[in-house]
């Protein structure tokens, strides 16, 4: 790729300075003490541990030949005030913004969110710099299945009762983060997201269903539980 679009084209790494430097050395007594790193940590593994949206893909990566080991594959840091989180293909790492995530309910969904990304480009090998549909199709993806158009949430941002929501939902939602991480016009945005809406939004690859809802998610989970012991006994 020519150097000076490299330059000019960030991919969003300036909404995370902590991936360039750091204030304090990882893993130091000022970086637990003074920051929200323990909080982002201790939300991480209950998320990893509870949520069955969670459970669900960390076992479909581990099936799929990409085991996630919490200490390498996640990294809690400062963000941008517009982030709550991000997946560096670079480094195969989820970034949570401990300074952004608060709630519990909230590190789930970012957790689900980031883990979806993490799925594709396991499964997928997604071309995430140079092939902007793969990017359009993997937010979809992630908009669709991760809970962040769940009727529960739109009804807390005052967003209900349009024909077709979910759907209206998952496309506004993949639109603002390809646009928060790409410099493009919101034209262009919007018809790369068209292209690839129908197949990316009907592709629920690995949950089998929408989970929109908790109890959807766990559904989903026992079923994979009971695949996975069906082929385990082949």
């Amino acid at each position: 790729m020519d150097q000076t679009k490299e330059q000019d084209e960030d991919y969003g790494y300036n909404l995370f300075p902590d991936r360039k430097k750091s204030k304090y050395k990882k893993g130091s007594i000022g970086e637990s003490l003074f920051t929200f790193n323990h909080k982002c940590q201790v939300m991480l593994q209950f998320a990893i541990e509870t949520s069955p949206y969670a459970k669900l893909l960390l076992g479909a990566m581990k099936n799929s030949g990409c085991t996630v080991y919490k200490d390498r594959h996640f990294s809690c840091e400062d963000c941008d005030g517009t982030v709550s989180g991000g997946f560096d293909a670079t480094t195969s790492q989820i970034v949570l913004c401990q300074n952004n995530i608060h709630q519990q309910a909230h590190m789930n969904r970012v957790v689900t969110h980031e883990l979806i990304h993490a799925f594709d480009h396991c499964r997928a090998h997604v071309d995430w710099f140079n092939n902007f549909k793969h990017l359009a199709c993997s937010e979809i993806r992630a908009a669709n299945l991760s809970g962040d158009c769940s009727f529960s949430n739109e009804l807390s941002r005052f967003n209900f009762g349009l024909k077709q929501h979910h759907q209206e939902c998952v496309r506004g939602r993949a639109l603002r983060s390809i646009l928060a991480v790409r410099k493009v016009s919101k034209e262009e945005a919007e018809k790369v997201v068209d292209e690839v809406f129908d197949s990316c939004f009907n592709d629920h690859t690995p949950f089998g269903r929408i989970p929109h809802s908790k109890k959807d998610a766990k559904f989903a989970y026992r079923d994979f539980e009971n695949r996975d012991r069906y082929y385990a006994n082949l």
